[in-house]
Parts: structure tokens; C-alpha cells; sequence
């Protein structure tokens, strides 16, 4: 047994400010708000330099050992995790005036940014002692949570809106789950799992409602920080649903500010959503710290279709303190987004990748997003899960063939 270095104090109530002891199974707060994982921040930065971390040899998010949770080596459940790469789009920079790029998170084991969450959920439901977890899930983090799971050997029972895509539902029970559709919203899946915990024993891994997949997040900006050499881009645009995404990295850039590693201020943070359900939008427009059930929500990025997130007080926070924005985009733009970078860049974007590239020239356009400033988007999954346009165009190689149509 190989002790990890690892510097967890305690875990906070993100509402409160009551303590909670490390090391034990925990859910929400007693107020029923999101436990947020604290550290020693003072002797994390004397146990490790940029450089010493520059130097090592493993990448993907595990590099980042000393900021996450999981103390002993054995119980780390990995899937081969990448560094996610940054990709430049030089063509549409050039166009609208700014520096664009974009952080593909497509690049991670089941072809999303869940698999950061969730590998640090699973790892610590590992530690714990926990045999059986369950969730609600619009896709991709119910892939993620049974392929991690099953690696570790753990049970996995997820439910999803009756209208999931195929190939997520088939993947998760592929990847060793018991999946359910259920007719209803990710929200409705979630009142199922959590009116069964006492009766069925599972642990409830819903967004928010345990403490580790903010700390598996978080490394999203613990590696752009990394890719970017310790100064941050002025804006990023990050499609948001439960938000988990929004606040670790808004944790990430406080505790690398608290160590010193950061040079300059730390970027504004825009939360899109989808106009068919933007209730993070509308608390914000509003000047509110919570944000009400959406009725009716419906989006084509099913993602960030999240009616009500237990979070929102805490993705408000991220947005506000950070002088950053929460803008909705419509599914006509987000299309449109998608098929542009697609043709321009040849980037292919999930929906809600592309509805930050969509709420990008929106920002850009009202002015508050300017020309000249470096964004970053994320593209939270690859966009080779999601449908694309039929073609038909054929050619008949036993009929003379006009060529001169190939010069258009």
C-alpha cells in the first residue's frame, strides 16, 4: 500500500461554512448544499514546484495528485486519461477579431469531460468502501460512471430521460450498468435515486450531492492553467448544466492563486445554456443567488438541459466574483455553431461545445466579449456521439462521369 501525498484537511458546507471530517462517506451538508473539499494550502506548496510537476512523466489529471483527494495509490481507478489538447481555430480568429481556442475534452476515456468527475468519485467510493452507486444521467456521465465503476469492480444503477440518445443508454449498460429510461427530466431521474438510497443501499453520485466530482473537475483548470504556463485567458465560455465544471475550476484558479502559482488575474467565467431551459441565466438577469425550477425545459444540447441544479448559488458565485456573465443561446444557433467550426475548422463539437461557440459571437457582438481577447471554449465531449446531417450525394461508376462537376 502506497500512501498518496495528499493534503485534505476537512470538508466545508459551501453554504454555511460548517466543517465535516475527511475520510468518511458523505452526501450534502445538513442544509442540503454541496461539501467542498479543503486542504492544507501551505504545505501543498511546499511539497510541490511547477517545475517538479513539468517534469513528470505520467499525464492526464492523475499528475495532479497533490490537489485531489484520493490518499492511497491502489485505489486510484484509471482509464488511461489524456492531457486534453487546446486547439487554435485560426480561421474563425482571424474572421471575428479575437484569439479563440478550444479545449476538446472529447480526447477522455468515454468521449467526455465526465470522465474527470466521475474517475475521482469512484476512486474515492473505492477508499470508502463503497460497492453499489447510482445516478441520474442525461448520457455522458452515466458512460462515465459505469466504465469507471466497472473497472473498480463496483455495481452501477443509472436512470435517464426516455429521450437519451441511443448510443449513450447502449453504452452504460454496454459498460456494465443496469440503465433505466424513465419519462421525465434529469431531475426526476434524480427524486428516483434519491427516494431509493435507503431502501435499495446505493450511494447517491448525483451531481453535487458528493464531494468529488468538483475535485475531478477542478483539473480542468488545474491543466489549462498548466497548458497555458500559469496565466489564464481572459474569458472562458463553458457550457453549463449542473455546473460541477463552472465551480471546480473557479476552486482550481483560488488554490493556485493561494500557492502562488498564477500570473495575472484570473479569467472571466460565462455560463451558456440553452434558451429552452436557462435557469442560471435568469437568476442571474434577475440579480438572485438562486436560480427556480425551469418549467418545461427542452433543448437540442440535452447536457445543459438541467432544470434545477442543487449548485446554482455556487456557479452565480463563479460567475459574479470572476466579473464574467451567463448568457442562453437558441437551438438555431447552436446548429449553426456546430456546422460552422465543423466546416471552418474542421472541429467536430458536441451541442454544447458548440453552444459556447454560439454564445461567443453573441458575447462578441453585444460587446461583452472584445476584440482581441483570448477565449476559451470547452467542448465537453466528442461530437462523433451525436447525429449528423444524412448524406446522399453518390456517383455511378458504370455511367460516364463529368468531371468539370468537381471543379465547382
Amino acid at each position: 500500500m502506497r500512501e498518496y501525498p495528499t493534503f485534505v484537511t476537512h470538508l466545508e458546507c459551501s453554504m454555511t461554512g460548517k466543517t465535516y471530517p475527511a475520510d468518511r462517506i458523505h452526501g450534502l451538508s445538513d442544509v442540503g448544499r454541496p461539501l467542498l473539499v479543503r486542504y492544507d494550502l501551505e504545505a501543498l506548496g511546499k511539497a510541490i514546484t511547477k517545475e517538479a510537476l513539468h517534469d513528470r512523466l505520467e499525464g492526464g489529471f492523475w499528475r495532479y495528485r497533490e490537489f485531489l483527494p484520493v490518499r492511497r495509490s491502489e485505489n486510484v481507478v484509471s482509464l488511461g486519461e489524456v492531457m486534453t489538447p487546446l486547439i487554435d481555430m485560426p480561421q474563425l480568429s482571424a474572421e471575428l477579431g479575437g484569439t479563440l481556442i478550444v479545449k476538446d475534452e472529447g480526447r477522455l476515456p468515454t468521449g467526455s469531460f465526465k470522465a474527470r468527475g466521475l474517475a475521482l468519485a469512484v476512486s474515492m467510493a473505492k477508499e470508502l468502501g463503497l460497492s453499489h452507486l447510482a445516478m441520474p444521467t442525461n448520457g455522458n456521465a452515466g458512460a462515465a460512471m459505469a466504465a469507471y465503476a466497472s473497472h473498480a469492480g463496483m455495481r452501477t444503477t443509472i436512470f435517464c430521460p426516455e429521450d437519451t440518445p441511443e448510443v449513450n443508454v447502449s453504452e452504460i449498460e454496454l459498460q456494465g450498468a443496469t440503465v433505466y429510461r424513465v419519462n421525465g427530466l434529469i431531475n426526476d431521474c434524480g427524486k428516483i435515486v434519491g427516494d431509493g438510497k435507503e431502501s435499495v443501499g446505493w450511494f447517491d453520485v448525483s451531481t453535487l450531492k458528493e464531494p468529488y466530482r468538483i475535485e475531478g473537475k477542478k483539473t480542468m483548470g488545474l491543466e489549462l492553467a498548466e497548458q497555458m504556463g500559469w496565466t489564464l485567458p481572459d474569458v472562458i465560455f463553458y457550457p453549463t448544466g449542473g455546473g460541477t465544471g463552472m465551480i471546480g475550476m473557479w476552486k482550481a484558479f483560488a488554490e493556485l492563486e493561494a500557492i502562488g502559482w498564477l500570473t495575472g488575474k484570473r479569467p472571466r467565467m460565462v455560463a451558456v445554456q440553452a434558451t429552452g431551459c436557462a435557469p442560471i441565466v435568469k437568476a442571474y438577469d434577475d440579480g438572485e443567488e438562486h436560480a427556480p425550477l425551469w418549467e418545461n425545459a427542452h433543448t437540442m444540447a440535452a447536457g445543459i438541459r438541467v432544470p434545477v441544479a442543487v449548485g446554482d448559488f455556487l456557479i452565480l458565485r463563479a460567475v459574479r466574483e470572476s466579473g464574467g456573465f451567463a448568457i442562453a443561446v437558441e437551438d438555431e444557433a447552436i446548429q449553426e455553431a456546430q456546422e460552422e467550426v465543423a466546416k471552418r475548422e474542421g472541429l467536430l463539437l458536441c451541442p454544447e461545445g458548440a453552444a459556447t461557440y454560439a454564445a461567443y459571437k453573441q458575447a462578441l457582438a453585444d460587446g461583452r466579449v472584445e476584440k482581441g481577447e483570448t477565449a476559451v471554449l470547452y467542448n465537453c465531449a466528442t461530437g462523433l456521439k451525436y447525429p449528423m446531417p444524412r448524406i446522399d450525394r453518390a456517383l455511378d461508376r458504370n455511367q460516364p462521369i463529368d468531371y468539370a462537376q468537381f471543379k465547382a
